[in-house]
């Protein structure tokens, strides 16, 4: 069964199936990486809440950063955010996003 949870025309917040949640792309609001990546991962919080998922169940995550020179500042963030022992695999690279004052898109798999 595959459950679909803030659908719209476009695309689905959470897609859930067999165990796994798939969150839509997140992205923050602010000036600098840093603000961008605390406010994406709060709103990854929030959809891994209502996915009935959490931090520690993170399968994976990918980063997408409009800058790779914003990797260090990026990386301070999610190391702080990401519980000790519950490391997801990851990949991180740069990419044109959507808008250009976004510095940062991150897309998450995880267990629920």
């Amino acid at each position: 069964m595959i459950e679909r949870i803030g659908t719209g025309t476009r695309m689905s917040k959470i897609v859930k199936h067999g165990g796994v949640a798939y969150l839509c792309g997140q992205v923050g609001d602010g000036a600098t990486v840093a603000e961008q990546t605390r406010d994406c991962l709060a709103r990854v919080d929030a959809l891994l809440d209502q996915a009935g998922s959490s931090r520690e169940r993170i399968l994976q995550a990918v980063i997408w950063l409009a800058d790779m020179d914003d990797f260090a500042e990026m990386n301070a963030i999610w190391d702080a955010w990401v519980p000790e022992g519950h490391a997801p695999a990851r990949a991180c690279g740069e990419a044109r996003l959507a808008n250009p004052e976004l510095k940062l898109e991150i897309i998450i798999t995880a267990a629920c």
